[in-house]
């Protein structure tokens, strides 16, 4: 039997698309360390995140496509990561380290926001990817609490503000300066000037992604956010019921004028399992959220029950993904992480194409 040629085993793989990307693996730089020894083929398919809802989909495609060329007895295959983020020309600077920043927003407070953004981080870190997660909610920091730090643990520290890493993500908050039941009454620019310092001043390291917890509203915080560094994409939080979609159209519209790309609407408290009888309530209305980002144009990612155990998980500093990851709550989280990172890599690959065909590159 014949060996089979590089060049066949490329030609075979350039057959296999990525289902997000939607181009093949092989222009797409995915295939690495390609080695035709005898009948045996082994090679590194390098997804473009470790969170990568496909990557199973992936490896069966490209094990297929190799043991149908001729001569090919086995196949070896690696499956890796490496996060991609679009470099920026123009604009904002890029925060020191981080391929992507990703802001959690709403307009309305209560919608559990804070709670879908340590749980993204966690559920994101948990899938190998390097997360650090931004407290902008500067004049009500909630964060600390949610990840298990007391109040103002770093109040005396001689290094000052810098990130603290848990359950696998690089945290910062002003709230780790402050003393507890300590108020911030801050205008503006200087609400302006501490979001600039905790994004360009903090050392974050290098991060695959960066997220940031808003606070409720269209000014300030998200303003300086978005004027401040590259912002990849944003993950509105709303509950089902008509006051809370109405301000979630509301935040979508400030970031549409913005230019800042939104990837989608998640339903927070979406419905309540009783845990002793099984029965499911819409207590706040269901699939309103579903409904306004089909209006919006925009990918629905996914709804996440009401539950008691997520709220006391987060009271207790150790969010649900962490401390029950086999739970359904903990595994919608993760099915939102799985979107979210797919949404960004697509976002990525579309910039670089269009900054390509703009320079003349075919």
């Amino acid at each position: 039997m014949r060996k089979p040629s590089e060049e066949e085993i490329l030609a075979a793989l350039s057959q296999v698309e990525d289902p997000e990307l939607h181009r093949d693996i092989v222009s797409l730089n995915m295939v690495r360390d390609l080695r035709v020894e005898g009948d045996r083929v082994s090679l590194r398919v390098v997804l473009t995140t470790p969170a990568c809802p496909l990557s199973d989909v992936i490896k069966e495609a490209v094990e297929k496509a190799l043991m149908a060329v001729p001569g090919v007895g086995s196949v070896d295959i690696t499956i890796d990561a490496e996060v991609r983020g679009r470099q920026a020309v123009a604009g904002p600077k890029p925060v020191r380290g981080v391929r992507n920043i990703i802001a959690i927003a709403s307009n309305k407070g209560g919608v559990g926001k804070t709670t879908v953004s340590v749980n993204l981080a966690v559920a994101l870190a948990k899938r190998g990817a390097r997360v650090g997660l931004l407290d902008a909610d500067v004049t009500g920091p909630n964060v600390p609490i949610m990840m298990g730090f007391s109040a103002g643990f770093m109040a005396d520290s001689e290094h000052g503000l810098e990130p603290v890493e848990r359950y696998g993500v690089r945290i910062c908050s002003i709230g780790f300066v402050l003393e507890k039941g300590s108020a911030i009454i801050w205008r503006g620019p200087m609400i302006h000037t501490a979001i600039r310092q905790l994004m360009h001043d903090v050392p974050w390291g290098d991060l695959d992604y960066l997220l940031v917890d808003l606070p409720p509203g269209t000014s300030d915080a998200s303003l300086s956010v978005a004027q401040e560094a590259p912002v990849a994409g944003v993950v509105i939080v709303s509950t089902p019921q008509d006051v809370s979609l109405e301000d979630a159209i509301k935040a979508v519209s400030m970031f549409d004028r913005m230019k800042v790309p939104v990837f989608g609407v998640v339903e927070n408290m979406s419905y309540f399992v009783c845990p002793h009888c099984g029965e499911r309530t819409d207590i706040f209305g269901h699939g309103g959220a579903r409904a306004a980002a089909e209006d919006l144009g925009l990918e629905f990612l996914g709804e996440v029950p009401l539950d008691a155990q997520t709220r006391a998980a987060g009271d207790e500093g150790v969010p649900i993904t962490e401390s029950q990851p086999d739970s359904p709550q903990a595994k919608a989280f993760v099915a939102l992480a799985e979107k979210v990172a797919a949404r960004c890599s697509v976002l990525a690959l579309m910039a670089d194409v269009g900054a390509a065909a703009a320079g003349g590159v075919s």
